[in-house]
């Protein structure tokens, strides 16, 4: 079974790409959905209480979007907030992958895959790239965030151009491309000649 690690800029559409793999059949591990849930466990919210304070937490839950507002223009509160949640996220996935046994391949969809290191885990990945511009506008559309939150928190990603020479295979999300026959050849190289690229 190959692994596949799925990452992207904040932006570049790797959900919607993850989205294509999973109507392909291919199961799809979706890191930073799971992450949410851990947020929810109470000995998380309390690892989070001692890490940042009462302030954060609101009758017994994360106030998730104070702690975003903190960790995305603070890089020292982020390395601390993945220490609490990484190790529970990296935990869960291999027990995932474990009961993936029997499928040609698997993806993992994760925002930090190379920043991280986890990318050493895989056997393969896949870039979602986008003009920075265009990232920009989505993010601002969807999240209803201003210019200025959605650089801050791409500042807590390395930069694409960084990331592009790293990955096996690129998947260009510019509004140009379409991007089911970028899936589908990467597909048919996962399913037809097993061992990938």
């Amino acid at each position: 079974m190959i692994r596949v690690g799925l990452t992207g800029n904040i932006g570049t559409g790797k959900s919607t790409v993850a989205g294509v793999f999973e109507i392909l059949g291919v199961p799809v591990y979706r890191a930073d959905q799971e992450a949410k849930k851990f947020l929810e466990l109470p000995e998380t919210i309390e690892m989070i209480r001692e890490a940042f304070g009462c302030d954060i937490i609101a009758r017994e839950e994360v106030d998730r979007k104070k702690l975003a507002h903190l960790v995305f223009n603070n890089r020292a509160a982020l390395e601390k907030l993945n220490r609490i949640i990484h190790p529970q996220v990296k935990a869960d996935l291999l027990k995932w992958i474990d009961q993936q046994k029997g499928n040609q391949y698997i993806v993992q969809e994760a925002a930090i895959l190379f920043e991280s290191g986890f990318y050493r885990e895989f056997d393969k990945t896949i870039l979602v790239v986008a003009p920075e511009e265009l990232t920009i506008k989505r993010v601002m559309l969807r999240d209803g965030l201003s210019r200025n939150e959605v650089t801050a928190r791409k500042e807590n990603q390395w930069p694409q151009d960084k990331k592009i020479p790293m990955a096996d295979y690129l998947i260009y999300n510019d509004e140009q491309q379409l991007i089911i026959p970028q899936v589908l050849k990467i597909h048919k190289d996962f399913t037809e000649n097993k061992k990938g690229r």
